[in-house]
């Protein structure tokens, strides 16, 4: 996959550096390029020039796993090979006679060909380690109930040929007598601590396997708690009423439920999946000179990396390592602790508007949001989409003092989101989440259009940033 994307690179980097220097020399413009026959001659040098591509990526080691294992890593031994490819592309300006390929199109062509394969390369890698990541994936479970009905409800599901499912332990009212040897171990705690559970652990599923008639406000309470905390929950057909949650017949092997639903899950999130991918791969690529510029102005005036990562929670309270640009001095997260008293964001968040710790260059990129850019290869990587929820920090989450505040994770966190588009760090924390909610209970592709148009604007005049 990384030979086809390199030869790519070569090719198309190369025409493209040719023609945006040399088009306004054509009379008739692109339209005369575009009507240029392939000749032998072009031919033999497209061939020669992947052959010397190939040759160099392969002489730095770009080809074995083992020496491309971290990005800083393969980043300088991408520079080491596109520069010296370059330097035997330029020989190719002896063979131009009418001077078209010059010592121009060649260093363009080094400097777009280093943006291109540093951003495609780490694109690819971080779209292979999400394949991966998916394909091994396994969904959490909780079971409520302990009875005959639960442990039916759990040996089908470890029955399954094909296990994407984990049941991490059963939660009950009663601790009974008869309960199952296999259920006692796994027993997690009773129905009054299901909220905390649910709050404080990754949880994709609630399978309820109460018996109806005796346990009608049982699972009422389950599903009231699923609700608040925005987690899917199954029960087995009968009718309780829940006032936001979206409700479908789902026949699962051989355990018919019923699935409740509190996000949108239907066509409508592939697309949404395809759009963010396009998106995020389209804007890597595109702004690869921009990201480079950001990464070297930030290297040449302050100690550290460019990019800055931080522990996020995510969809279903799953934590991610969010990518930004490095705003602040190296040791930000450590002078956190002595800034306490100076918050001025209301809430369990923290913002200083005039925070010590930011840079000169890490002001610019906060003020016109580049430095949220990197966050693209989240967004590639599946941990992330175009527009969500903005991603807390571990730190703020663990200050939440109401459960429900949880629900704001039954979707991927996003580059924006309508608390973006309406004032951004003007906005206090209450209309924050409550802009958030909004936006799950309210979700459509066209709404995700319009916050993504609306936030160009709101981007451009720096409005609210801090």
């Amino acid at each position: 996959m990384t030979r086809a994307f390199d030869a790519l690179c070569a090719v198309s980097v190369m025409l493209i550096t040719f023609v945006i220097l040399n088009v306004g020399k054509m009379p008739d413009g692109l339209q005369e390029f575009l009507t240029l026959r392939i000749t032998v001659k072009n031919f033999m040098v497209a061939l020669l020039l992947l052959l010397i591509w190939h040759t160099s990526f392969a002489a730095f080691g770009l080809y074995q796993a083992a020496r491309v294992r971290s990005f800083g890593s393969a980043a300088k031994r991408i520079v080491l090979a596109c520069s010296v490819a370059a330097v035997f592309v330029s020989l190719f300006i002896t063979a131009s006679p009418t001077g078209a390929f010059n010592m121009r199109v060649v260093l363009l062509f080094w400097l777009v060909s280093v943006a291109v394969e540093l951003v495609g390369r780490n694109a690819l890698a971080s779209a292979a380690r999400y394949a991966e990541r998916k394909a091994r994936d396994v969904r959490v479970a909780v079971i409520v109930g302990s009875g005959p009905r639960a442990l039916k409800l759990w040996r089908a599901i470890e029955a399954r040929e094909f296990q994407d499912w984990h049941v991490a332990g059963f939660v009950d009212e009663h601790d009974y007598a008869e309960m199952a040897p296999e259920i006692r171990p796994k027993l997690l705690g009773s129905l009054s601590n299901l909220e905390t559970l649910l709050s404080r652990d990754p949880v994709d599923q609630l399978l309820i396997a109460l018996p109806v008639k005796s346990q009608y406000g049982a699972i009422e309470h389950a599903l009231a708690v699923c609700e608040r905390v925005g987690v899917e929950a199954k029960y087995f057909p009968d009718i309780f009423t829940t006032s936001r949650a979206r409700r479908e017949f789902d026949a699962d092997d051989d355990v018919p439920a019923i699935r409740v639903r509190h996000v949108a899950d239907d066509h409508r999130m592939v697309i949404k999946r395809s759009l963010d991918i396009a998106g995020a791969a389209g804007g890597l690529l595109l702004l690869s000179p921009v990201l480079l510029a950001c990464a070297i102005a930030i290297k040449a005036t302050s100690k550290g990396p460019a990019i800055f990562t931080q522990e996020r929670y995510g969809y279903n309270r799953r934590r991610f390592r969010l990518f930004k640009f490095r705003t602040m001095v190296q040791d930000a997260e450590a002078l956190q602790a002595g800034l306490e008293d100076r918050n001025e964001a209301q809430g369990p968040v923290f913002k200083i508007k005039a925070d010590p710790r930011i840079t000169p260059v890490g002001r610019f990129l906060r003020r016109t949001s580049l430095d949220e850019l990197p966050q693209l290869i989240n967004v590639l990587r599946g941990e992330m989409s175009l527009v969500g929820p903005r991603p807390l920090a571990v730190r703020d989450v663990h200050r939440f003092d109401a459960a429900w505040l949880m629900r704001r994770f039954s979707v991927r966190p996003g580059l924006t989101c309508l608390w973006q588009v309406n004032g951004r760090s003007n906005t206090n924390f209450d209309e924050w989440v409550r802009l958030d909610l909004d936006y799950i209970d309210n979700w459509s592709l066209a709404l995700d259009m319009q916050i993504l148009l609306k936030t160009v604007p709101v981007v451009l005049s720096g409005s609210g940033a801090m």
